[in-house]
């Protein structure tokens, strides 16, 4: 016999509970054969509660990759298919080079230093690379740093000595930190002149995962920087949106004392308690690695990292309802890796990556609703690697130009409208089971719905964290309509899976040619498109409810939308 203390038991934990026991309660009573299927219920006559899209942030090392002709078309696109504001946000923005993309590199040459020690300053490259952005319809994540190579305070050897290390010049805390904040000041005040909803519309941050090799300094280095880079972008954009640390997960006790100055320490600049916080960011990873001779993930580790830095923010009644931004949240750490030189890296070219993202979404609005902490967006570290092979394997959406599965997957958030209704799928692995990293031993067949009065949505997928064959999930899904008025629905079923909406497949099929002909591109680039299961369909609506039953294949993502036809 199991005793809970129900006064202990959180509001989120005891709706899940009540959803177990509602679902049980449909198997007795639906008309669906007891069978091994999966039974995913949907109540759209329950008006539900607003959807927080969070999913349309994206971020790449390459900050001079944004203004060739591939990264134009894909910020085109990533606008097109999502109904919210896209940000995108880039490594490398302050740095001295050659104003050329390679491999976790880029550089704008903003600024320098003549003989006497006076700034010099240039914003072609920057303009170029801000107006490529907002003339897309996106926006900015703006990313302060690296540092430049004249105010660095170890500026040579200025680059990284290959892609793999963070050993660069460009790393290091600034020699002169009122320089540093001219340099802040001298930017804003440009941006300003050239975007005339820069204050109200742009995001800002402070470097990137300053608790490892991209800042070699101190926690209380970084603090300063913060303090002065604060100080100087208020001073001329009052109501700039700054955020940081954008930690490499919760850097064990970093990102908790930053909070802590932030909430009342004392300001370097001021001398008065506190620093001004706009919102927190922080990052996280899965992990991949090979085991048994296949891919293996890990949602689990990531889903535990968002609930960590949720957990230390909900710690701090200084930031209770401040705004939270994943900064980076994806299934490994290294965009660059590809899966030619590290085989664990193979899932970023099939549609087990679209399933983990889809899935990992999902779980996130749950977390941060069980935590109860505002979560505003989660950054996915992934775009594209211009003049690279044909599916090399990079963490990107695109490749020259082609869409790949993950992509899909994300045209799926995209279209989803209205308000989040209650989804119950037996299939569920749970959260507390994935957290638990029970996803090396059971699938997650799960999903989450929305509903406006004329339509539903449903996404579903069969997530595994090892990439091995299995049998399809039998789905047995019924959606409880709103409006005895209809009589039928009609269906459009989208998919991502091994056959559908995957290029990649194509390409294999092909002979994975690394010069495709121009026809082969163009099948490439159609097979890249969102592709629908089956035609459309109408299916009859009997006592209130419509019945769907289909096959979800291991690492499928499926997209159901149903409207309501009235006589």
């Amino acid at each position: 016999m199991i005793i809970m203390k129900w006064e202990v038991v959180r509001e989120f934990q005891l709706r899940e509970i009540l959803n177990y026991a509602f679902l049980l309660l449909f198997l007795c009573q639906s008309g669906f054969p007891q069978d091994n299927s999966i039974v995913v219920q949907v109540d759209a006559t329950d008006k539900g509660k607003p959807l927080k899209h969070v999913w349309q942030y994206f971020g790449y090392d390459e900050c001079n990759y944004t203004t060739t002709p591939e990264a134009v078309d894909l910020a085109q696109t990533v606008v097109d298919m999502n109904q919210e504001r896209v940000y995108l946000r880039s490594h490398f923005l302050l740095n001295n080079g050659d104003g050329k993309a390679a491999l976790k590199w880029g550089s704008t040459n903003v600024y320098q230093e003549n003989q006497q020690g006076e700034p010099i300053y240039s914003w072609q490259i920057m303009d170029d690379i801000m107006d490529t952005v907002v003339g897309a319809g996106a926006l900015p994540l703006v990313e302060i740093g690296f540092m430049p190579r004249d105010l660095s305070s170890r500026p040579e050897p200025y680059r990284n000595s290959d892609i793999y290390r963070l050993d660069g010049g460009c790393f290091y805390a600034p020699k002169d930190y009122n320089k540093w904040a001219d340099l802040i000041r001298v930017w804003a005040q440009h941006s300003k002149q050239r975007y005339p909803d820069v204050e109200q519309t742009w995001l800002w941050e402070l470097w990137n995962e300053p608790n490892i090799g991209y800042f070699h300094g101190t926690l209380e280095e970084y603090i300063k920087l913060f303090d002065h880079t604060e100080y100087a972008l208020h001073e001329v954009l009052p109501k700039a949106i700054l955020g940081g640390p954008h930690t490499a997960g919760v850097g064990g006790d970093y990102l908790r004392n930053f909070l802590t100055h932030c909430a009342k320490g004392i300001n370097s600049i001021t001398g008065e308690k506190g620093t001004r916080l706009d919102y927190i960011g922080f990052h996280a990873k899965g992990g991949v690695r090979l085991s048994d001779g296949h891919v293996q993930m890990n949602l689990g580790n990531q889903l535990r990292q968002h609930r960590d830095g949720f957990s230390i923010v909900g710690g701090f009644m200084e930031f209770k309802t401040t705004p939270i931004i994943i900064g980076e949240a994806d299934p490994d750490g290294c965009a660059a890796c590809p899966s030619s030189r590290f085989p664990e890296r193979g899932y970023r070219n099939v549609s087990a990556y679209a399933a983990y993202e889809v899935a990992m979404m999902k779980h996130t609005l749950d977390l941060a609703e069980q935590e109860n902490v505002n979560l505003q967006g989660i950054v996915t570290w992934a775009w594209m690697f211009d003049g690279q092979p044909w599916f090399d394997g990079f963490r990107s959406l695109a490749t020259n130009g082609v869409h790949k599965p993950v992509l899909n997957g994300f045209k799926m958030l995209g279209m989803l409208q209205g308000n989040r209704i209650p989804l119950y799928s037996s299939g569920a692995a749970g959260l507390d089971a994935i957290l638990d990293g029970q996803l090396r031993n059971r699938a997650d067949i799960d999903g989450f719905a929305t509903g406006t009065p004329y339509k539903a949505q449903v996404v579903l997928w069969n997530y595994h964290d090892n990439l091995v064959e299995s049998s399809p999930a039998n789905i047995k899904l019924e959606i409880k309509y709103p409006d005895h008025k209809a009589r039928k629905a009609r269906i459009v079923h989208y998919r991502v899976d091994e056959l559908h909406s995957n290029a990649y497949d194509v390409w294999l099929k092909m002979g994975s040619p690394q010069d495709p002909t121009p026809s082969q591109i163009q099948a490439l680039k159609e097979a890249g498109h969102l592709e629908a299961l089956e035609p459309i369909r109408f299916i009859p609506i009997v006592g209130g409810r419509l019945n769907l039953s289909f096959k979800l294949p291991r690492f499928a993502v499926s997209l159901i939308e149903v409207e309501w036809i009235t006589p």
